[in-house]
């Protein structure tokens, strides 16, 4: 029985649907940006990385093991971080997407402290 099971008014805290939606921002943003020589490569990078935060969270979910799970976790985590760096590069070449990229900086910031928080657990129960 989930939260929701309990209390109907509650919502359940679905990270799944969170780093879709946050991959969903990520191609809506890319879509809308100029395409020149400095933002072509930056773009992609930005479209992978912030993309598969949600695809490896979806693999971690079906890990076949508690190590499985927890690298693919890791691997969230990392690319959390790189989406950061190139939203900061892609509000550097294009200032006027700046508080929407901060707005995706922020996001992926906190998924990045979940995905922290989740592997710091593993460390503790390990001790």
């Amino acid at each position: 029985m989930n939260d929701k099971d309990q209390n109907p008014n509650s919502k359940k805290f679905d990270l799944e649907e969170r780093t879709g939606k946050f991959g969903e921002e990520v191609v809506r943003l890319a879509k809308n940006i100029p395409k020149n020589t400095v933002t072509i490569p930056i773009i992609s990078q930005f479209v992978k990385s912030g993309t598969s935060v949600g695809a490896n969270y979806c693999e971690a979910d079906g890990a076949e093991s508690g190590k499985d799970f927890y690298h693919k976790i890791s691997i969230c985590k990392k690319e959390a971080k790189e989406t950061k760096h190139w939203l900061r590069m892609l509000a550097t070449a294009i200032p006027e997407i700046k508080n929407e990229a901060r707005n995706l900086w922020q996001e992926a910031q906190e998924l990045t402290l979940i995905f922290s928080s989740i592997i710091s657990g593993k460390r503790k129960k390990a001790k």
